[in-house]
């Protein structure tokens, strides 16, 4: 009898092309599912809540697995992290109702973004921020970020690449916290488009150097700007969590 096994896992995006599968380039989906079929001798599909971007991380990305063997979660999980190679780690195993899925059982995701805003670059963390050495009004960005959050169509801020039936999204959370030079900018929607964290980012960084004002987010919103929000490196994004009922 198939089981559902939900998982949580870790990964650092540096070395990864992405979350999704592709037939030239190292992807978090073909090495959780290579490992499975090490553990279980057959092909199992992991279905993941998040597309990530190559170079994205995540702290808690959630995934499905369909399998037939009777393996208790605890040695899936024992098994896997035995496996797989040290930037990917499961972090949880837990049965499942059948009828969940990572995507569409999700009812929210936490992204955060991590700017190191000094003038010397960082050496250790490099992959995981982006440096920005200039000076960043902290006050014209959170402006910037207060026209963001809300229900609003967030066409201007979705990549090609990626078709999708509906741009409407609700931005519940955007808030930037700074110490210390280290700039941690987090957001929390029901969904979130191809790009569209890393272009919100682009464009408070943009307010932030005072090469546009707040009021682009509004203009942005509307669809009657011909700006285009520019899109922030990925090295710096990383999806914190995702929420179920």
């Amino acid at each position: 009898m198939d089981r559902k096994l939900k998982l949580e896992v870790a990964y650092d995006g540096s070395r990864f092309s992405g979350w999704q599968r592709q037939s030239s380039a190292r992807s978090v989906q073909e090495t959780l599912e290579q490992a499975l079929k090490k553990l279980t001798g057959k092909n199992s599909r992991v279905v993941g809540a998040g597309r990530t971007d190559s170079g994205v991380h995540a702290q808690r990305q959630v995934a499905h697995v369909t399998l037939s063997e009777k393996l208790p979660p605890r040695t899936v999980l024992r098994a896997l992290n035995a496996i797989l190679p040290e930037d990917v780690a499961v972090l949880s195993v837990k049965k499942a109702p059948l009828n969940f899925h990572a995507i569409t059982s999700a009812k929210k995701k936490h992204y955060r973004y991590t700017i190191w805003n000094k003038p010397i670059r960082p050496v250790f963390d490099r992959d995981n921020l982006l440096h920005v050495p200039g000076k960043l009004n902290l006050t014209a960005m959170r402006k910037t970020s207060h026209l963001l959050k809300g229900k609003h169509d967030f066409r201007a801020f979705h990549s090609s690449g990626r078709t999708v039936s509906n741009t409407v999204r609700t931005l519940s959370t955007l808030t930037i916290r700074s110490k210390n030079g280290l700039l941690r900018i987090d957001a929390q929607a029901d969904g979130f488009l191809y790009h569209m964290v890393r272009r919100i980012v682009g464009l408070l960084l943009e307010t932030g150097r005072g090469k546009l004002p707040p009021s682009s987010a509004r203009d942005l919103l509307k669809g009657n700007s011909r700006l285009i929000a520019p899109t922030a490196p990925a090295k710096g994004l990383c999806l914190i969590k995702v929420f179920y009922n």
